[in-house]
């Protein structure tokens, strides 16, 4: 049994709606969990909560239209969880926003950065301020778990505001994780989770990404081995080919290479080369 999903426990989801948060809060009710759900699509989130009922019954869910990006609602709510159930054992900051179709570029509005970073970065912090103050006085075994992305550690070109804010998680949630392991007595750690290609909201399912359920499963198994790093694999791209891709994007500040090498010209052969090699011992490939 992974100590993480128990029974009578407490799981808040951000984005538990669709997606990557739906599929976590389906997994925290087959095991009896305590969930609330936030997201602000008024459908999803009820649908998403009548079949949570259906599942762990209707006193333990609930199902909260909140913006993540508004830190006094989280903080309101985060009363109101503790005084009904106790502090969470899980909080998981999943919900994200994307904007796609070339949105996010240097000199796009600057409202759609200002839009991004409150929800992708400021999310997950108001989440932490909201509710790790509770977690830590409960004293009990608990798991902060923030969403990254790929595309905050190798910085693809195309969408430079969203990678800049997942880049921003990355930060954030290491040094998150520094300050629990160093508090005396914090029985808390935070966890970046980094799914790979999947398959969210709407959108059709196409050979090659995971399923939601799929990346869900890979968390699980990593938080029972006390990961701090979840990077998931898809049926495209293997964990060995995402490491490469990671060490090849680090080497550009210790070797002083173009900004976003991978992707200049007069790396193309040197970065395929590289990705045919085998990393050196140390490195997990």
């Amino acid at each position: 049994m992974n100590e993480t999903f128990s029974a009578g426990a407490v799981a808040v989801i951000t984005g538990g709606a669709s997606g990557i948060g739906r599929a976590a809060a389906r997994r925290c009710a087959a095991a009896g969990m305590r969930i609330a759900i936030v997201d602000v699509n008024d459908d999803k989130l009820a649908r998403t909560r009548d079949e949570l009922a259906g599942t762990i019954g209707p006193d333990h869910v609930t199902a909260e239209r909140i913006d993540v990006s508004d830190a006094a609602a989280l903080v309101a709510l985060a009363g109101r969880i503790e005084a009904q159930w106790g502090a969470p054992s899980l909080l998981m900051n999943n919900a994200a926003a994307f904007v796609s179709g070339g949105a996010g570029g240097i000199l796009d509005p600057l409202e759609t950065w200002q839009k991004l970073f409150a929800i992708n970065v400021f999310g997950p912090i108001n989440g932490v301020q909201a509710f790790l103050p509770g977690m830590l006085r409960a004293g009990k075994r608990a798991r902060i778990v923030n969403t990254g992305s790929k595309q905050g550690l190798t910085n693809p070109p195309g969408n430079p505001a969203y990678n800049t804010t997942k880049a921003a998680v990355n930060a954030y949630t290491q040094n998150l994780q520094r300050d629990l392991r160093e508090r005396e007595s914090s029985k808390v750690s935070a966890h970046l989770l980094i799914p790979g290609w999947t398959t969210t909201g709407d959108a059709a399912h196409k050979p090659g990404a995971w399923l939601p359920e799929q990346v869900i499963a890979f968390m699980a198994e990593a938080l029972e081995r006390d990961d701090f790093f979840i990077l998931c694999p898809d049926d495209e791209t293997p964990n060995a080919i995402d490491r490469k891709r990671i060490v090849w994007n680090a080497l550009d500040v210790a070797l002083n290479r173009p900004a976003l090498s991978r992707w200049h010209p007069d790396y193309k052969d040197a970065f395929a080369r590289f990705m045919h090699q085998d990393l050196p011992a140390g490195f997990g490939g």
